[in-house]
């Protein structure tokens, strides 16, 4: 079973649940880092744990979401180990696997339908990384 770190603030925090569901329905085994409301609370209190998370390999992708995706993905983006990518369709989650090899996806909320969310989320994490040419390019990304 594959296992999925997912976190989010008070913006993103009504996608969150059935973004849950909709990944435990489909056999992945999820983690919920919090918020666990919709009062008001700090991106960065979400977002470090599940890229810890992701960046040990106690998860295989992890799942952040916040108003604008920004403050989740800048946040993510600071662990060494972790590509985080902010999408809101369904063709940036496919590429930023594909060619990025993504490890979390950041999702904007106050600008994307949850169809479109669970939609990106599902190709995200069913989409691989394609290699070659885009390999020696992630391998240039670290400091």
């Amino acid at each position: 079973m594959k296992k999925i770190a997912i976190g989010s603030d008070h913006a993103g925090f009504p996608y969150k649940e059935p973004i849950t569901t909709w990944l435990t329905n489909n056999g992945y085994e999820v983690k919920d880092f919090g918020t666990y409301s919709a009062d008001s609370a700090d991106y960065a209190d979400f977002a470090h744990p599940v890229a810890s998370g992701v960046e040990k390999n106690e998860f295989e992708k992890g799942i952040l979401l916040c108003g604008s995706g920004q403050g989740v993905c800048i946040t993510a983006n600071k662990h060494q180990g972790i590509r985080a990518a902010l999408v809101w369709d369904l063709e940036l989650a496919a590429l930023a696997r594909q060619h990025n090899d993504a490890n979390v996806i950041c999702i904007p909320v106050r600008f994307i339908t949850l169809e479109s969310a669970i939609a990106s989320v599902e190709a995200f994490l069913n989409t691989d990384f394609e290699g070659g040419r885009h390999q020696l390019r992630v391998n240039k990304i670290a400091c």
